[in-house]
């Protein structure tokens, strides 16, 4: 008995040295700042603060639908409960008026509060510790702009334990290093624009990366892709790989499609629409190209590739039997597509991505891509939920899949059931 009382002893001194040892590691500050220059003038720096807010996509986060600008609210799920956007208006209340640019920049570099709360990864500072210290001051005072709104922030609606913030310390600990990235003085100013843009302000990770189970990036895998928590829909890899990945698009076409919603070989659906609409079709030209440039050097990832499921004869003579009836007048026969209008389905990402969840989605649901300056008036996709069953379904989107040099392998029916019914819930 006296044994086992000294084990137990010994394991919670442990424990409690371990808990120390990862409150100490999570909650340490980087007080890099990295190079480049704020602009000198006032107005300039406030213009360059709100090109970067577009840039990173504030608004989406911080701006309920119908509410007013950046003064939170907008509910984001997650696997462990809801967490909302809070109130970044200059509101000295309930928003971010008391704060300093020190303070700002400690949210965006460190990951805490004002106050030295831990913000929730959900606020990506996992990528936006990148961010330079001149672009944070940027946002800071292009924010000190913007209508002030009392409107005090909702707390998250988390499940236990996820409730216990003192808990993001070991996750920290384990999954976060704050700190400004330096460029590679081995690659051109271009590249290191755009692997600025992609891993810092523009946070793609935040989507186009793998999960493990307690949420965080699986940094190994790079941006391989991966299905979005709660939506159900499925960011596919952003790496060069000619089937799953970007590997048949140059750096223009990647360009093209941040910049208008369409491009050769796909257009912009779901959360990525959102995205092109609030976010990046304001990029500049050299941006939205530095981007194309910097993704276009990503290797294909060893994570993208898996087993296919195979096609059998019977299946794609009869998908193939719906595609003609159903698709060919928009995407062509040999699926090239319409420029400009309906996109290419050979070679297109979203239909040979390892997950066929957003090809499924695409023929239930329809939609559009996203209207945007460039592309004011975009061709839509009627859904097909309606008049085609699941089998039907299986085997279009299994000929799709399959044909025209795509190598994506089957879809089964009961894939389809289960995104008929993720579609209804959202």
């Amino acid at each position: 008995m006296k044994l086992m009382k000294r084990i137990l002893g010994v394991l919670l001194a442990l424990a409690v040295i371990t808990l120390v040892a990862l409150y100490w590691l999570g909650t340490r500050d980087d007080a890099s700042t990295g190079p480049a220059a704020a602009p000198a003038d006032p107005q300039q720096r406030i213009e360059r603060g709100r090109y970067l807010a577009q840039a990173g996509n504030c608004a989406a986060c911080h701006t309920a639908r119908g509410g007013r600008a950046y003064a939170g609210g907008t509910p984001i799920p997650t696997p462990f409960g809801t967490i909302y956007g809070p109130n970044i208006t200059p509101d000295e209340r309930t928003g971010i008026g008391a704060w300093s640019a020190d303070d700002f920049w400690q949210a965006l570099h460190n990951g805490k509060s004002r106050d030295g709360t831990l913000l929730y990864p959900a606020f990506p500072y996992t990528e936006y510790t990148r961010v330079t210290r001149a672009d944070a001051d940027a946002l800071y005072a292009y924010l000190r702009t913007v209508t002030p709104v009392n409107q005090p922030s909702r707390a998250p609606e988390l499940e236990f334990p996820y409730d216990q913030r003192i808990l993001l310390a070991a996750w920290r600990a384990l999954y976060f290093r704050p700190g400004v990235q330096p460029p590679d003085p081995d690659q051109s100013t271009q590249w290191n624009r755009g692997r600025y843009l992609v891993e810092g302000l523009g946070h793609c990770a935040a989507c186009h990366a793998p999960r493990n189970s307690l949420g965080a990036t699986r940094a190994a895998d790079g941006l391989a892709g991966g299905i979005i928590p709660t939506l159900d829909w499925y960011a596919p890899p952003l790496t060069n790989d000619p089937q799953t990945g970007l590997g048949r698009w140059s750096a223009e076409d990647i360009a093209a499609l941040l910049r208008t919603g369409i491009a050769a070989h796909s257009s912009a659906s779901g959360p990525m629409a959102e995205v092109v609409l609030g976010s990046t079709q304001h990029l500049s030209d050299a941006d939205a190209l530095a981007m194309g440039v910097y993704l276009k050097s990503l290797p294909a990832s060893p994570a993208a590739a898996g087993a296919r499921a195979t096609v059998a004869p019977a299946a794609m003579e009869l998908g193939g039997r719906i595609y003609r009836q159903q698709c060919a007048q928009c995407h062509q026969p040999a699926g090239e597509g319409s420029p400009g209008a309906w996109p290419a389905l050979a070679g297109n990402p979203t239909v040979t991505a390892p997950s066929p969840l957003n090809a499924i989605r695409m023929v239930l649901d329809g939609g559009f891509a996203p209207a945007t300056a460039a592309n004011p008036r975009p061709h839509g996709m009627p859904p097909f939920g309606q008049s085609l069953n699941d089998n039907d379904i299986a085997m279009l989107v299994s000929y799709i899949r399959n044909s025209w040099g795509n190598q994506a392998g089957g879809v089964t029916p009961l894939e389809v059931k289960r995104a008929r019914a993720a579609s209804t819930r959202n």
